[in-house]
């Protein structure tokens, strides 16, 4: 059976007190709207609609850059989330197949979640995600009679007795597309909110002799984000079962708490993480690597065995072969590192390409920038750079070559000869103690002069 996606992102999200659409709000670097098409990915949809409103445009690249194919349709009045789902009944008029309907601010359903419920549809007509709620709170309930699902009861219109459920409704449906849009039709306003409500639809496929049932999740997957307590709540969670994941597959981390992970970060078994370590966007650890603490890491690619700080700074673009090992204070930039190669101390790497078993010495800056244009520097392989050298890029350091500390390389070195660029050292007998003495005089001056 295809399954089409069908999440609702209309929202402005007032409490988050933001000029963006609250659905983009990132937790572990990347949009809640994307947690959430990434989550329903593992299905193989034929198709993913986004409900778009406040904010579309932004709402919109952000959906297509996670998938081209993803089709946004816009929601001019927000009148409920059965109006929000109604938006997509053209834009589904030849889908054949189930919908799951999800939302952009509800990052954590699981994919086996949403495959339970994708299964239990082939014995019902819709399916209802619940969960049982420590705090049912303002939560919608469910009202079951067996495995039937009679019918959602939103929060503003419970009974007494209906408050004492505690099955609650996350607002996750899956149903086939013609018989949720016949269901959607049907679906009225006349409710204490004067909205459309999505919930409805249970109690509408009852009186048509239609099947509906819940499946149940753990409540941690049906947070909704509503603010920016929640927003950092939910960033939490991820953080501790991401953690969580990577020490069983064989990952050591010194000190859990202080690692931050992104969304799509990826470390292989034997790796060590010491405390105080940022994972950004776009990172791949291989096996047997060790990353030292306070270091941070974005759109990099550090191979097996090789060994990043203490405070190391890898920047997108970096490459770093087997066995390298990058140190203290050490910026690396759109580079490659080759195996073996070190640059221990102090330096930045920017635009470049070091060869294997290079040594970089303390201090080294190849200077990419002119203002205007970014340089490509080419570093040898076993060459041997000297501390404070300055390599101005466009500029080639040869094969086994070596450059002298506080060299500045302004024409290439070719292989195997030595580089030396400094200034004639002058020194001037006694004249230390003059200066400092004329110093110290104008200073005193100076202080006097002010009291």
């Amino acid at each position: 059976m295809s399954i089409a996606l069908l999440i609702l992102a209309a929202g402005k999200g007032t409490r988050m007190n933001s000029d963006l659409p609250k659905v983009l709000h990132e937790v572990a670097g990347a949009p809640m709207l994307v947690h959430a098409m990434k989550s329903a990915d593992a299905l193989d949809p034929s198709k993913t609609i986004v409900i778009a409103g406040h904010g579309a445009d932004a709402v919109s690249a952000a959906a297509t850059a996670f998938d081209e194919n993803a089709e946004v349709v816009l929601q001019i009045e927000q009148l409920g989330t059965a109006h929000a789902v109604a938006q997509a009944k053209t834009a589904l008029s030849e889908f054949e197949g189930d919908v799951i309907v999800l939302y952009g601010d509800t990052p954590f359903i699981s994919p086996e979640t949403l495959e339970r419920m994708a299964i239990a549809r082939a014995s019902h007509d819709v399916i209802v995600l619940g969960f049982e709620a420590a705090d049912p709170g303002r939560y919608g309930r469910l009202v079951m009679s067996g495995d039937s699902l009679e019918k959602i009861v939103e929060f503003k219109e419970l009974s007494d007795d209906e408050r004492k459920i505690t099955l609650c409704n996350s607002g996750v449906i899956c149903a086939n597309s013609d018989v949720l849009f016949d269901l959607i039709d049907a679906v009225t306003n006349e409710n204490a909110a004067g909205e459309y409500y999505l919930t409805d639809i249970v109690e509408i496929a009852q009186s048509k002799g239609l099947s509906a049932t819940s499946v149940t999740c753990d409540e941690s997957e049906t947070l909704g984000v509503n603010s920016r307590v929640q927003l950092a709540e939910a960033d939490a969670i991820f953080q501790r079962k991401a953690r969580i994941d990577l020490m069983e597959a064989g990952v050591t981390l010194h000190a859990p708490d202080t690692v931050y992970l992104s969304h799509d970060t990826y470390i292989g078994p034997d790796t060590i993480i010491e405390p105080n370590v940022v994972f950004g966007p776009a990172v791949t650890v291989e096996n047997g690597a060790h990353i030292r603490a306070f270091s941070h890491l974005e759109g990099c690619h550090v191979s097996r065995g090789a060994t990043v700080g203490p405070y190391a700074r890898l920047r997108p673009g970096t490459e770093l072969a087997e066995f390298t090992k990058v140190g203290n204070f050490v910026e690396i930039k759109n580079a490659v590192i080759d195996e073996g190669a070190k640059v221990n101390h102090l330096s930045y790497i920017g635009d470049a390409h070091v060869g294997a078993r290079a040594n970089i010495g303390a201090g080294t800056i190849t200077c990419n920038y002119d203002g205007v244009m970014k340089h490509h520097t080419e570093i040898g392989e076993a060459s041997f750079i000297g501390s404070n050298t300055l390599l101005i890029a466009p500029v080639s350091v040869g094969a086994n070559a070596m450059t002298g500390s506080g060299t500045v390389v302004t024409q290439d070195v070719p292989d195997d000869a030595l580089a030396i660029a400094r200034t004639k050292q002058v020194n001037n007998p006694g004249l230390a103690v003059k200066l400092f003495d004329m110093l110290k005089k104008k200073k005193a001056s100076k202080a006097k002069g002010t009291s």
